[in-house]
């Protein structure tokens, strides 16, 4: 087999006109974007692009914002793209024949957003590739992966960066194993009513739900996204640290009252959107009575999170933890719904 060689070029002038001799490969998006010409602007964790053809080489054209970029060739991880800025990714000596070209977005970033451009080739275009099934995960620090590359628990604000992988979390694992696309709207720090240690009230992930991109207020667009099922993991942040003087609540029943009440209605929401969906409510054992009660009165399945091993950045998930938790939610789905 000929050899992959790789071009990287970084710093450049990015325009969004075609590469000379190359034409626009169909993608196929997983997450929100916000696109406006050739540009797709995204922030969420998790997002990935992908696209097909044939032929022996292609070239991707991206602008980070401080995000990891993890390209990949038929399924193989190929190049990791850290250095914020524009930047040009050619992969040539392909074998001949189909390829898959994708990009996924292993950070979190809870400001800005990071562009792409498109991906071109001399060789053939084809459809991009779709998947039957489609699952959306909402969730917190969780649900994004935080710092679960770490080999150790002590990290500062730049290894959690720098040490996540949201392609290695639970969801996108799951995801995977299903042959399911996937979708994540989490944020690290952030629950149903109160955030981590009571931090910007008035504040939430149903604050957030919304949005297209989630440091920014504009709505996302309707894309037709229609999950067949939904995973919610959130009530952490509500309840790891104690009520503290000058919040909302008076005491540690007035905040699980609320959280009961407003999960209630965020799940209902999400019925209403998703009518079709299942949703399975995840919660650990600190909080897990409040969560089966919010899934008996909305009618959904309530998941119990057993101990793990917590072995990632601040006591967050481990990789090894993530697997454990797809297996858990894939052990659910295989029983019948409520």
């Amino acid at each position: 087999m000929k050899p992959v060689s790789l071009v990287l070029l970084v710093p450049l002038i990015l325009s969004t006109a075609p590469v000379p001799g190359g034409k626009r490969l169909a993608v196929h998006v997983g997450g929100r974007i916000v696109a406006k010409g050739s540009e797709m602007r995204f922030g969420w964790p998790g997002t990935y692009v992908e696209a097909r053809f044939r032929g022996t080489e292609v070239t991707a054209r991206v602008e980070t914002h401080g995000d990891f970029l993890r390209v990949s060739v038929d399924g193989k991880p190929f190049q990791t793209l850290v250095s914020p800025g524009p930047a040009t990714v050619r992969i040539a000596g392909l074998q001949p024949g189909v390829h898959d070209i994708r990009i996924d977005k292993l950070t979190e970033s809870q400001s800005g957003s990071s562009s792409f451009f498109g991906f071109f080739t001399s060789g053939v275009p084809l459809p991009a590739p779709v998947r039957p099934r489609r699952i959306e995960f909402i969730g917190d620090s969780h649900t994004v992966g935080y710092g679960n590359a770490s080999p150790t628990r002590d990290c500062d604000r730049q290894k959690v960066h720098d040490t996540t992988d949201t392609s290695q979390a639970f969801g996108p694992v799951l995801a995977r194993r299903l042959g399911a696309d996937y979708r994540l709207i989490a944020y690290s720090g952030y629950g149903i009513v109160r955030n981590y240690a009571g931090s910007k009230p008035g504040e939430s992930l149903p604050f957030l739900y919304p949005r297209a991109i989630p440091g920014e207020p504009a709505p996302a667009r309707a894309d037709g996204w229609r999950p067949e099922t939904i995973v919610i993991n959130l009530g952490t942040n509500d309840f790891s640290t104690p009520v503290h003087g000058g919040e909302a609540w008076a005491d540690a029943a007035a905040l699980r009252a609320d959280y009961r009440e407003q999960y209630i209605a965020f799940v209902r929401a999400r019925q209403a959107a998703q009518p079709r969906a299942r949703i399975l409510l995840m919660g650990a054992e600190n909080f897990y009575p409040d969560v089966a009660a919010v899934a008996e009165a909305a009618g959904v399945t309530a998941v119990k999170v057993p101990a793990l091993e917590m072995t990632g950045c601040n006591w967050h998930p481990s990789i090894q933890d993530h697997r454990v938790m797809a297996d858990l939610i894939e052990a659910a789905l295989r029983r019948p719904a409520r």
